[in-house]
């Protein structure tokens, strides 16, 4: 999924922000579920985008770690961006070791869409916003105040996370995939 989404969501004007069919997704994801060979180079490239945000969606716990919740959502309001960046190294040591493959790999993919994003009008700002509710969420639900408020510092996190993976994850993140 992430190949197809570094290859062809660069070019994908409102990658993420765009649904798939519903139809087709919840077929494609019984398939998956069910292990089941895909593939999803046949599906619209928005299906693809579904459903790897309902992926992320599915991970227990979230992928940054509703345990670490609170302190992701402090990152943000600390001084300077080294001390960001700091901050959030520190953090990514504590996740599990296929959470931090995971979020590489990702942040590879929304590097190479924002590079492109005067083809594609899809900012770390825009990417923020359509892929953050995915990556991290409350572990106890709460009033919807507290959760727009919560949802607006995970975007910015996520927007800061993206302007700057490669300080934060190193520059081999943009050679992932290779030359593809």
């Amino acid at each position: 999924m992430l190949s197809l989404l570094y290859q062809e969501g660069p070019s994908t004007e409102g990658i993420f922000r765009r649904s798939g069919s519903a139809k087709t997704c919840k077929e494609l994801k019984e398939k998956l579920d069910s292990g089941a060979e895909v593939d999803l180079t046949c599906e619209s490239i928005f299906v693809t985008a579904s459903l790897f945000k309902d992926f992320l969606r599915n991970i227990p716990g979230s992928i940054l770690s509703s345990q670490l919740c609170d302190k992701w959502v402090s990152v943000m309001d600390q001084g300077n961006n080294e001390e960001k960046i700091k901050s959030i190294q520190r953090l990514i040591e504590q996740l599990p070791r296929a959470n931090v493959v995971l979020l590489r790999y990702l942040f590879g993919v929304l590097h190479g869409i924002e590079m492109r994003s005067e083809e594609n009008q899809m900012n770390a700002f825009n990417l923020a916003i359509c892929i953050a509710p995915s990556l991290l969420w409350p572990p106890v639900s709460s009033t919807p105040d507290i959760e727009s408020e919560f949802a607006k510092k995970v975007s910015s996190l996520v927007q800061f996370l993206t302007e700057n993976c490669c300080r934060i994850f190193g520059e081999e993140i943009t050679s992932l995939f290779g030359e593809m």
